[in-house]
């Protein structure tokens, strides 16, 4: 099982200025479901996990483990 985080960086915000911040880097929850629908479910700022559309945000591929290290910082 692949215990590794995902991140995706945000591009828009239009209308959730207040939860999500442009050129942040953002912890990416699976969830096929909302694949299927174009959304992607991410950790905003309010610490919360929440459907936004995937166009909003850039996947990005970081090394295992600079994920590790950002997952060990979410954790805390």
């Amino acid at each position: 099982m692949d215990e590794s985080k995902h991140f995706a960086i945000c591009v828009s915000n239009e209308g959730y200025e207040g939860t999500l911040e442009l050129r942040k880097l953002y912890e990416i929850v699976p969830d096929p479901s909302a694949e299927r629908r174009s959304y992607v479910r991410v950790i905003d700022e309010s610490g919360e996990d929440y459907l936004y559309p995937n166009q909003w945000f850039f996947a990005v591929t970081l090394p295992r483990s600079v994920e590790e290290q950002l997952g060990q910082l979410i954790a805390k």
